[in-house]
């Protein structure tokens, strides 16, 4: 068992660090537009809601190349690989015209609302950066199946590190740059997605695993067929994506009526929490790294502890993770806030958080299971379920008719993500155990690409 857990870890930390790398872009966008009037920053926060979950659910789509890859990559059929590149290149393409055409077509909706003309900027100069965007995801997605993670990595710190000189130059015109403030932060992202592809091309250059995957840059028409199967294992990633997304969303609405301390207070958790989360996170992807490599190779047996193992490593740090909301909750809120009742209703809300860190966490490890079984299908009807028919129902519920407040959309939470806790892990062992231990069969040397 520590063989199988230091090779996931092995796939697993990396990947965390990209994770981490990325999310403080947005930490470093929000702070910096922040320095340059609450006018830019409510733009910002206002077109991020818009621009974030498209791109998420595109991302989504695309991230059905990692398990597509690594069953090619275990089945030591590498060659087939260069053909998932080139329809998730394709498939990035089209994605990103309907992207650049949402993104600059929003005005109606926006004038609607205040600060109209200054987020319809600030999404315009972002969207020129989605295309570079999704073409980098299946790049780092492709890499991800050859078990190439700190690659990866490095080219989020790099991304990461570019992004706070840019936001400077941008939002405050340094360098001989007009000053541009939210929308500064726009262009500067989308340079940085930009940059990120250019190491991501770099990366595909120059690592040998590849070298026969490069003939998916030439070009040629998409073929229907092999897009089609592609979309159908992609699109239940990207709406169960959206879907998470929608539910906080939706959330956070309902509870502008509740005043400032209790919204701040629900934001610190999600913070916090949300922070957390890239951890399971991570040892999802690597699950279905990990996964869709030894089903490739016919190795189910092994699969099956390869799962076990993970399941165990994110558990525990789900333990872990409780352990320091419930006893470190208060430091914890007294570092965003000094407002006592702020901190007193974040140090409730973290108690309801620590005790969904355990179905929180197996339920993001069962789903990147099974998308290396590639069942993404059944992820999305057991997210759609849980969230949209038990937790944001059973929250409401609590929150409006029984008076719970912003702690009763929290219990929400709680029976959502423990229900699909329940179905997840469910459904993983009816799939893993659907097969017959014949496939079974000795590693097929030279598939340790794990570095």
């Amino acid at each position: 068992m520590m063989a199988e857990s230091r090779q996931l870890f092995t796939l697993f930390w990396p990947i965390l660090i990209a994770q981490m790398a990325e999310h403080a872009m947005g930490f470093v966008d929000t702070l910096m537009a922040s320095q340059a009037g609450p006018t830019d920053l409510a733009a910002i926060a206002m077109g991020s809601g818009i621009w974030l979950p498209l791109t998420l659910t595109l991302c989504g789509v695309l991230m059905a190349t990692t398990p597509l890859v690594a069953h090619h990559v275990g089945s030591d059929n590498e060659p087939a690989s260069a053909a998932v590149l080139r329809q998730a290149l394709s498939l990035s393409l089209i994605l990103s015209t309907v992207a650049l055409l949402l993104l600059n077509n929003v005005a109606p909706l926006l004038s609607l609302f205040q600060l109209a003309t200054k987020t319809s900027d600030y999404l315009g100069a972002i969207s020129w950066g989605i295309p570079a965007l999704l073409l980098y995801q299946v790049l780092r997605s492709f890499s991800e199946g050859f078990g190439r993670t700190r690659p990866i990595m490095r080219i989020a710190i790099v991304g990461m590190l570019c992004n706070i000189p840019l936001n400077y130059v941008l939002i405050f015109g340094k360098l001989g740059f007009p000053a541009l403030g939210g929308v500064g932060c726009g262009y500067a992202t989308s340079v940085v997605m930009w940059l990120m592809l250019v190491l991501g091309i770099h990366h595909m250059r120059r690592e040998p695993l590849f070298r026969q995957a490069r003939t998916a840059f030439l070009w040629r028409p998409p073929e229907l067929r092999s897009l089609i199967q592609f979309v159908r294992l992609g699109l239940p990633i990207g709406l169960a994506l959206l879907i998470e997304v929608s539910m906080f969303s939706l959330i956070a609405l309902f509870l502008a009526k509740y005043g400032e301390e209790t919204i701040s207070a629900h934001q610190i958790t999600f913070s916090v929490t949300g922070m957390m989360f890239m951890i399971p996170l991570s040892l999802s992807l690597a699950l279905t790294i990990r996964t869709g490599q030894l089903i490739g190779r016919g190795q189910l047996l092994a699969a099956r502890f390869s799962i076990l193992c993970g399941i165990a490593l994110t558990t525990l740090f789900a333990l872990l993770n409780a352990s320091l909301l419930l006893g470190a909750g208060r430091q914890i809120a007294s570092a965003y806030t000094e407002v006592s009742v702020i901190i007193d209703t974040a140090v409730q809300l973290m108690w309801i958080a620590a005790l969904f860190q355990i179905a929180d966490s197996i339920q993001v490890a069962a789903a990147g299971a099974l998308r290396g079984f590639k069942d993404t299908t059944a992820t999305l009807i057991v997210v759609f379920i849980s969230y949209w028919l038990v937790g944001l129902p059973c929250g409401y519920w609590l929150a409006e008719l029984r008076g719970l407040g912003v702690f009763g959309y929290w219990w929400g939470l709680l029976a959502g993500l423990s229900l699909g806790a329940l179905l997840l892990a469910t459904r993983l062992y009816r799939i893993s155990h659907a097969s017959t231990p014949t496939l079974h069969c000795p590693t097929v040397p030279g598939h340790n690409r794990m570095q």
